[in-house]
């Protein structure tokens, strides 16, 4: 009684510990903060020397603040480094100093991520797509420095109490996903032989035994068709009825074939009903928050050894009337090797196809015009609520961003680029009167009064 009762609990047992294991090996999706440096302060200086009574102004500017450059790298197959690191920050520009000396710039820092990372923002937005080797991407950009008040001498104004902050680095509060990069996503229920077939057609060595759930994270194996072809296959584990609403392994690595030019579906030939297994797999890929089931595929009944021919003749067929048109549908015996290089041909020529649509379509895209303009730098708005006017806009907030509203002269400074820019006339068209506030930036950078 008690054997029995142990060995009926090793597929629950496996589900309960799924996750424990995912998180302790195979991490494929982090939320984490990027922040690149801040710019270093220009100072207000004068020269002081011996014999020189009124020395000039000799404030330095800061250094610039680091960028973040996010670095794809083969040599990395996870983001296990950012599950407790989840701030990336790069270093600050230093302030400039008297004598006109410029503060260090920070370096900038270069993260290794896995070939295949999705950079998301908080609201799904792709922000970076890492497909290529040692391919880079500065995805936040590090702060300019501000500028000293010897930067603001002219023959009119010969001693500048002015200087300027440094600006902020670009801070990015996102997510991190690995997407596989892979031609063909092996896809089917439980002990359907996926890894069976992964080991026997690649270099991959994936764990196999006879319980569900065997296979705890995506294997990824190279496989040489001929002497000058290969692809690249991925084994997607955990997929049941109701994997879509978090079921067993859930469809968390469903992810792992959005990049796949072809799927191949295996149904075990010992399943009870070779229908049902095969649309629940399909539900499953429609579920899916990206419609999966539309997706190129080639259907293979999988353990054929031990039945007769007529037997995979006719499942053969059942799954030929419900398979989508042109699926083609085969029967393999990965342990015997049966089927195998026929699925394998076909395979090759699908994803050849399939790529060249890819191809096609991104060529056509390329020669879409371009709809719609970009915002001007220059432009700006202004909004009235009260006694009080909100000014926006990309170049006057930079501007605001690297003043120091504590500092009368820096204050000044502002209302000078204010008027120049034209925004001082449109607020006295707008009604403005002596006393009432001027704000500046949305969220608010700082304010003055008019």
């Amino acid at each position: 009684m008690f054997i029995k009762n142990k060995i009926s609990i090793l597929p629950l047992y496996a589900e309960c510990v799924t996750l424990y294991a995912i998180s302790m090996s195979f991490v494929d999706r982090v939320p984490v903060t990027i922040k690149a440096g801040d710019g270093g302060n220009g100072i207000v200086s004068f020269r002081r020397e011996k014999f020189v009574d009124k020395g000039g102004p000799d404030g330095g500017d800061g250094g610039d603040g680091g960028d973040v450059i996010l670095v794809a790298s083969r040599n990395q197959n996870t983001l296990a480094a950012f599950r407790f690191q989840k701030l990336v920050k790069a270093g600050s520009g230093r302030p400039g100093t008297e004598r006109k000396r410029h503060g260090k710039s920070a370096d900038s820092l270069e993260v290794p991520v896995p070939v295949g990372t999705v950079v998301l923002s908080e609201k799904g937005e792709i922000l970076a797509d890492l497909t290529q080797d040692d391919q880079r991407v500065a995805i936040a950009k590090g702060g300019k420095g501000g500028f000293g008040n010897a930067h603001f001498k002219s023959s009119t104004r010969q001693a500048p109490q002015v200087a300027e902050k440094g600006e902020k680095g670009q801070q990015i509060d996102g997510i991190l996903e690995l997407k596989m990069i892979a031609d063909v996503g092996i896809v089917g229920l439980p002990n359907a032989g996926k890894s069976t077939l992964l080991s026997v057609i690649s270099n991959a060595k994936p764990e196999i035994a006879d319980y569900p759930f065997t296979t705890l994270t995506p294997n990824l194996g190279v496989v040489d068709i001929d002497k000058n072809t290969s692809l690249l296959f991925a084994d997607i584990p955990g997929l049941i009825e109701g994997a879509s609403a978090g079921k067993g392994l859930g469809d968390e690595f469903l992810r792992h074939v959005e990049r796949t030019a072809l799927l191949v579906h295996l149904i075990d030939a010992y399943n009870q009903d070779i229908e049902a297994a095969y649309k629940t797999i399909m539900k499953e890929l429609k579920d899916y928050k990206i419609d999966l089931s539309k997706r190129p595929q080639i259907v293979a009944l999988t353990k054929i050894e031990g039945i007769n021919k007529q037997q995979v003749e006719k499942y053969a067929k059942t799954l030929k009337k419900i398979v989508p048109r042109g699926a083609p549908v085969l029967a393999i015996s990965s342990p015997s090797g049966e089927g195998v290089q026929e699925l394998l041909r076909v395979t090759q020529k699908r994803v050849e196809a399939e790529k060249k649509k890819a191809a096609k379509k991104a060529e056509a895209m390329d020669e879409l015009p371009v709809i719609g303009l970009r915002s001007d730098d220059e432009s700006w708005q202004i909004a009235e609520t009260g006694n009080k006017f909100f000014v926006t806009g990309k170049k006057i907030e930079r501007f605001a961003s690297r003043t120091d509203f504590n500092d009368y002269y820096g204050q000044q400074r502002l209302r000078d680029i204010i008027g120049k820019m034209g925004i001082l006339r449109q607020l006295e068209k707008h009604g403005i009167e002596a006393g009432q506030t001027i704000i500046i930036g949305s969220p608010e950078i700082g304010r003055i009064e008019y």
